[in-house]
């Protein structure tokens, strides 16, 4: 997934009322990206383990959306077809279908075939033809593209892994958490009481403005911080321009804050007020 947007929002400091001792901290790597988390009251033997399952997660959720191993959805990219999908694969795709509804298709993961016609210099208007979330058909017991069909979702799986790992801290007992799998989720808000503090920045590094976050999502798209052929890779299949060159959304879930603020790099204002509508506790937080 390292195709994904540049990401815009900075590394979460912990106010003075936490004490270092108290924090236990992991890095990784995973869907293309650095990863980190902070756990707040956490002993070094209970944090190890904490550590190792969180990995083993990592590659769960990389095993179903990764477009550089062996995943379902490379399966289904290369079949045209994927049986029996996971539970976690028909979750993620009917939040997909969700969102490209709610954001009158801004947001769409058949756009795969688009970004590779403009990074491959093939044929725009041949691979905009295959481009359709309607031509994609889903039930439990199969996921059918349409042929010549593909899918990504690096506009939305950072975002579903943050969930993922916060449901398993929130299992393990944790209440205080900074997660960053490449879209940010805060659990709890005993980092000086009053949520962990995010610096959310431009394009070229420029601070935009600063937010707290208790058991909430942030997530923020830059079109042009990662570009195609000196393109945005932002896409739509309607062949929209991106009309924002940072937007930052928050929302209980950094899956739907992951989504919408990738499709709302391309939507107006009005059109940004009816989509976040659809999604109780979604807010802007930066447009610009």
């Amino acid at each position: 997934m390292n195709r994904r947007r540049f990401l815009t929002v900075t590394a979460a400091a912990l106010a003075t009322r936490v004490d270092a001792s108290e924090v236990a901290e992991w890095q990784g790597t995973g869907f293309g990206a650095a990863l980190s988390l902070r756990l707040v009251g956490a002993d070094v033997v209970r944090a190890r383990r904490t550590f190792r399952r969180i990995e083993t997660e990592i590659a769960r959720i990389e095993a179903r959306f990764s477009l550089f191993r062996d995943s379902e959805l490379v399966r289904l990219n290369r079949d045209g077809r994927l049986a029996w999908p996971s539970e976690d694969f028909r979750a993620l795709t009917a939040l997909a279908g969700r969102v490209h509804d709610a954001t009158g298709g801004a947001f769409d993961p058949t756009v795969q075939p688009l970004w590779t016609a403009i990074a491959s210099g093939a044929n725009i208007a041949a691979a905009r033809a295959l481009t359709g979330w309607w031509q994609v058909s889903h039930a439990p017991a199969e996921i059918r593209l349409s042929r010549g069909q593909a899918l990504t979702f690096n506009g939305i799986a950072q975002g579903w892994a943050a969930d993922r790992i916060a449901a398993l801290l929130r299992t393990e007992g944790y209440s205080d958490a900074l997660i960053d799998m490449g879209e940010v989720q805060a659990l709890g808000q005993r980092a000086g009481g009053g949520g962990w503090r995010a610096t959310i920045a431009g394009p070229h590094g420029e601070t935009l403005a600063e937010t707290r976050l208790t058991n909430r999502a942030l997530a923020t798209s830059s079109p042009r911080g990662t570009l195609i052929d000196g393109k945005p890779h932002i896409l739509s299949p309607d062949g929209r321009a991106a009309l924002w060159s940072t937007v930052s959304v928050s929302a209980p879930r950094a899956a739907v804050a992951d989504a919408l603020s990738t499709a709302f790099c391309l939507m107006n204002r009005t059109e940004i007020a009816t989509a976040l509508a659809v999604f109780p506790g979604a807010r802007l937080e930066i447009l610009a």
